[in-house]
């Protein structure tokens, strides 16, 4: 797998009414296995489940989620290029991990879990870093990111060996490398949201310069 950043730094190996007012169970049918989500209210309590790809495609509808930002020991961010093959934001850069907990699992657990399924590695060191809910639209798949998402930071210090079925690339990238690289690049339509609301948690990790 390719490991160069394009840019060359330094690089290391609207609320809806979903008429949901009591707990459901809802799905569509889609190809491959069937992948729920919890649904939330505006309050973020769960109030019943959806199918992943249903909860994605418009109007949307409000499920709990979870972003992971890790760093290694001199305070550069992972960063990593989604695989070509995702259904949702292909090719893009964005956070460490980002997914969705399984219902009944704490989002905790589930960005623990699908870390170190992406990414080959288990952080050593994992801290909640508040929530953020927001709606945003992606033009290019024509999906939208309706999210109550539970922040986390961290720090990684093993090697990162990355499933190419999830990630085509990655990085360990400064703030500077991180500027110059969004103004180059394509990042996921989600990451300036969560990147901005987990300022407070990245800068008690990685620094000031952050």
């Amino acid at each position: 797998m390719p490991q160069s950043l394009p840019t060359d730094p330094t690089h290391f190996t609207a609320d809806i009414d979903t008429g949901l007012d009591v707990e459901t169970d809802v799905a569509v049918a889609a190809t491959g296995p069937e992948i729920l989500l919890e649904l939330v209210d505006d309050e973020g309590v769960t109030i019943g489940t959806g199918e992943k790809l249903w909860a994605h495609q418009q109007p949307g509808r409000l499920h709990r989620a979870f972003s992971v930002f890790l760093f290694d020991r001199q305070g550069r961010l992972l960063l990593q290029r989604r695989a070509l093959g995702k259904y949702h934001s292909p090719g893009v850069w964005s956070n460490t991990c980002c997914g969705h907990p399984y219902p009944d699992e704490q989002p905790f657990v589930a960005a623990a879990r699908r870390t170190a399924e992406e990414l080959g590695v288990a952080p050593a060191l994992l801290c909640e870093a508040g929530t953020v809910r927001y709606d945003l639209p992606d033009e290019a798949s024509g999906l939208i990111e309706r999210e109550w998402n539970h922040l986390f930071v961290g720090l990684v210090t093993a090697p990162v060996l990355p499933d190419p079925e999830e990630v085509e690339d990655f990085a360990f990238v400064t703030a500077q490398e991180l500027r110059e690289l969004r103004a180059e690049r394509p990042f996921s339509v989600w990451f300036e949201t969560v990147f901005e609301a987990a300022l407070p948690g990245i800068r008690e990790i990685a620094g000031r310069d952050w």
